[in-house]
């Protein structure tokens, strides 16, 4: 009820004002679609292009409506440009870069090797993830980033240690002491025997 009153007094304080940038179709147009029941982030919007309509300075706006001074200057912008219109075109929150493609990429990269693609390492590491990904696909994302969608997707860059573990009771391992070198017999040695035998 009381967002209702609020409106209705923004409302008839708009009309009490002249426009300063916004045509009277897109003045018309805000005024109406602030009466319906919009996402806050959406009324926002439409609310601070139309206080800077009726001449309201940026921070004036920001401690009105609490929102952030980038907020504001870019809503202030947009109207100013002549694209209030456009008020609902852009998505609410951060924009999502990393597509399904991107995803399958990377994880079809994380398991292959490097040397695959032209590397001449054995390994990726985030950094370089990173750094192939955006010369393939155009998107650049943190190693951070990358190392956060590894593990959602429960990959990883260390590499796994594909070797068995050896056990005493392993039968498979036959290792004679006559396969190993003495330590106290070195080439010199076999050069004196050679010599005494002469």
């Amino acid at each position: 009820m009381s967002e209702y009153f609020h409106q209705e007094q923004f409302i008839e304080g708009y009309d009490l004002h002249e426009s300063k940038f916004l045509t009277p179709f897109q003045r018309k147009a805000l005024l109406k679609h602030l009466q319906t029941n919009l996402q806050p982030e959406y009324r926002k919007r439409i609310e601070i292009m139309l206080l800077a309509d009726m001449g309201t300075s940026q921070s004036q706006i920001c401690e009105k409506l609490g929102c952030s001074q980038e907020m504001a200057r870019y809503w202030i912008g947009i109207a100013e440009a002549g694209l209030a219109h456009k008020w609902n075109e852009r998505p609410i929150g951060r924009p999502k870069i990393v597509n399904n493609q991107y995803m399958d990429r990377l994880k079809e990269l994380v398991s292959n090797s490097p040397r695959d693609y032209g590397y001449a390492f054995t390994h990726w590491t985030a950094q370089w993830l990173s750094k192939h990904l955006a010369s393939e696909l155009g998107i650049t994302i943190s190693d951070r980033h990358i190392n956060r969608l590894l593990k959602q997707m429960g990959l990883s860059t260390k590499p796994k240690n594909n070797r068995p573990q050896v056990t005493e009771t392993d039968p498979d391992n036959n290792i004679t002491i006559s396969d190993l070198k003495s330590q106290s017999e070195t080439p010199l040695d076999w050069s004196f025997n050679l010599i005494r035998n002469s």
